[in-house]
């Protein structure tokens, strides 16, 4: 067995656990959808199948007012048991273990979903939030104990096997223990003892409630990123309090959703946070779970066999890859499908009302619907273009019996990943590309790399079904001189077969115009200016990771012009535009442009005229707004129909 510290027995008030990793709390929607408790004990059984210690669930309210949102679980209710036993009971069937976490938002939670006004310790409201909260009263406090307790017994009574506490991230719990949140003058608030006595309150209410042989856990803050906040002598001593008032285990949870500081994101480190969750595990004597930013299996065992702390939570590796903890037991490290920190299907879907599912992954939170089904007859499918509509179209393909080749004109598959991969801050895009490798390679799929096709090629003839997955080109704007030769397009700029000097002007102000800055940034260029129509930058990025590659940006010195009314021309060493009335114009080394992109597709007309079935799809068929989310997904779909 490999990865052997995953799998010491460990026990949490009675509950043994197959592994010593949890699968985090997660708030991923699916429950709102039509046939959603179905569709969400899918979901948990998939993962429930493949060792996974404990599961903790998405935040289910403890009342009406601390909802999360429409589309969030709910515990406050008596018919809420019947509700989720089907789901423990699922889990339960896959050998499985589940906690239900009680949760409620605080100040976060939003007026729109509830129709009730958030409430808080203080009257103040969230940067991120447009609501005001209404201070609550020692009442309203006293019932929110006992909602918490309540929902711990209806949690027991509808089969979860443990119930987590949610202490963290910037919620209810949190906002009492903060100085900056906390503003109270009466018991609740004010000296440090004071404002811990919500947390401890709750805690020893809810093991009251479930009895002494029941697993409670406590999803505590360990950093809260926020300035003025609970310091760390607070931090270590309210942990020892918490395990005085009851908590069998601390999971430490890092951030709050306002703080300014990138805790879950791929510019984060691998397992950053890690000695944040040893300092406090040196302070108790129940286990503690270390979490944030760990997303492979001989990570894990490695933090664990250090003995410094006692379980890891991984909670988006779990979207990426239900069978994570399966595969590390086996060796089977390269077949991980390992969670990027993307943000870009999870956490922002979110954010956006959406159901969360995975960029790298589009099964997550799609059990009932993405079935692997075997093709009833087995053909040949030819696939042009090797970026990741196409990588995935070729491995579910493949995966369902078809014979499959994939061919691509670059020497290496991944289309514009490729460029991704060398951002800084993004290198994690490397193990998607590794990832897709060992899937083609473990599933028979020829790979025919640096192969330009034409309408006349065998493997057209041969194919009972064509893909084409080609991509984008860059767009070229409109603009007076632009075809100068000296000009450079983005491609040529990752690629390596243009360099530039060390003043870079770069026409465009999207996520890609934005990677290349930090891209040169890496590579020494010292001044750099991003020119565009739009007043936004960064559009197109995600709401959870634009403000982070802003605030790079900003950091690395590079200027962002935006709003410009009329480009009047340009050449290898200056753009000459208005902006705000004002003619103007900015000298440079290198103008490069990376201005959008237009679809691929020149192969269609041809194909076509041969009479064979071509499916299109990627950037080939939409280039206006693909990302690797829609292609992937777009590519797990059609193969699915071949």
């Amino acid at each position: 067995m490999h990865c052997e510290s995953l799998f010491k027995p460990i026990s949490i008030n009675g509950l043994a656990l197959r592994s010593r990793v949890i699968m985090g709390s997660m708030h991923v929607g699916i429950e709102g959808l039509e046939n959603g408790i179905e569709k969400l004990t899918e979901f948990y059984k998939l993962r429930a199948k493949h060792d996974v210690g404990l599961i903790v669930t998405g935040g289910a309210a403890v009342n009406a007012e601390g909802s999360g949102g429409h589309d969030f679980m709910t515990i406050y209710e008596e018919e809420d048991v019947q509700r989720w036993k089907p789901l423990t009971q699922g889990v339960h069937d896959e050998g499985g273990a589940i906690a239900l976490q009680l949760f409620h938002a605080g100040r976060y939670a939003y007026k729109a979903s509830t129709q009730l006004d958030p409430v808080a310790p203080s009257p103040l409201q969230s940067p991120i939030n447009p609501d005001q909260p209404r201070e609550m009263t020692e009442e309203d406090i006293k019932r929110t104990i006992e909602d918490f307790a309540q929902g711990a017994r209806r949690a027991k009574d509808a089969g979860f096997d443990a119930v987590e506490i949610m202490g963290s991230e910037g919620y209810l719990i949190n906002q009492f223990l903060s100085p900056v949140t906390n503003k109270r003058t009466d018991n609740w608030g004010g000296s440090f003892e004071n404002r811990l006595q919500f947390a401890l309150k709750i805690t020893e209410a809810v093991r009251r409630t479930v009895g002494p042989d029941y697993p409670v856990l406590f999803r505590m803050s360990g950093l809260d990123l926020i300035e003025g906040s609970t310091t760390e002598m607070e931090t270590l001593h309210f942990a020892k309090r918490v395990e005085k008032a009851g908590a069998d285990l601390l999971n430490i949870g890092i951030g709050w959703h306002e703080s300014r500081v990138p805790t879950i994101s791929m510019k984060v480190p691998r397992m950053k946070f890690v000695p944040v969750a040893e300092k406090i595990a040196q302070e108790v004597d129940i286990p503690v779970v270390a979490s944030n930013r760990i997303n492979d299996p001989q990570d894990a065992n490695d933090i664990l066999e250090k003995g410094t702390v006692q379980l890891v939570s991984m909670a988006r590796p779990f979207l990426a890859d239900p069978a994570i903890v399966t595969k590390g037991r086996e060796g089977r490290f390269d077949e991980v499908n390992t969670c990027i920190a993307c943000n870009q299907a999870c956490l922002d879907h979110v954010f956006e009302g959406k159901a969360a599912t995975c960029l790298v992954n589009p099964e997550a939170g799609r059990e009932t619907e993405l079935l692997m089904i075997p093709a009833k007859t087995k053909k040949n499918i030819l696939i042009i273009g090797a970026g990741p509509a196409g990588l995935e179209t070729a491995r579910v393909s493949a995966e369902r019996g078809h014979s499959v080749t994939i061919v691509d004109e670059k020497d290496e598959i991944g289309g514009q990943l490729n460029y991704s991969k060398r951002i800084p801050g993004k290198q994690e895009f490397y193990e998607t590309l590794r990832y897709y490798r060992i899937q083609l390679k473990l599933l028979g799929v020829t790979v025919k790399l640096g192969t330009h096709l034409t309408g006349e090629d065998p493997l057209i003839n041969q194919a009972d079904e064509i893909i084409l997955s080609t991509g984008i080109v860059p767009r070229v704007p409109e603009i007076d001189g632009v075809n100068d030769p000296n000009i450079i397009s983005y491609r040529q700029v990752f690629e390596g077969t243009a360099k530039t000097g060390d003043n870079v002007v770069i026409i465009g102000g999207g996520g890609i115009a934005c990677d290349l800055a930090l891209f040169l940034k890496e590579k020494g260029v010292s001044s750099i200016t991003l020119l565009q129509r739009s007043k936004s930058f960064a559009k197109g990025i995600g709401k959870t990771t634009r403000w982070a590659t802003i605030m790079e940006m900003k950091q690395n010195g590079v200027q962002m012009i935006g709003g410009i009314d009329h480009y009047h021309c340009i050449d290898a060493h200056s753009v000459t535009y208005t902006l705000d009335g004002e003619k103007k114009m900015i000298k440079a080394d290198t103008v490069v442009l990376a201005a959008g992109q237009l679809t691929n597709n020149d192969l269609v007309e041809k194909l076509t005229q041969l009479g064979k079935p071509v499916h299109i799809i990627g950037g080939a068929k939409d280039a206006l707004g693909l990302d690797a989310k829609k292609a992937i997904y777009d590519g797990a779909v059609l193969a699915r129909a071949l």
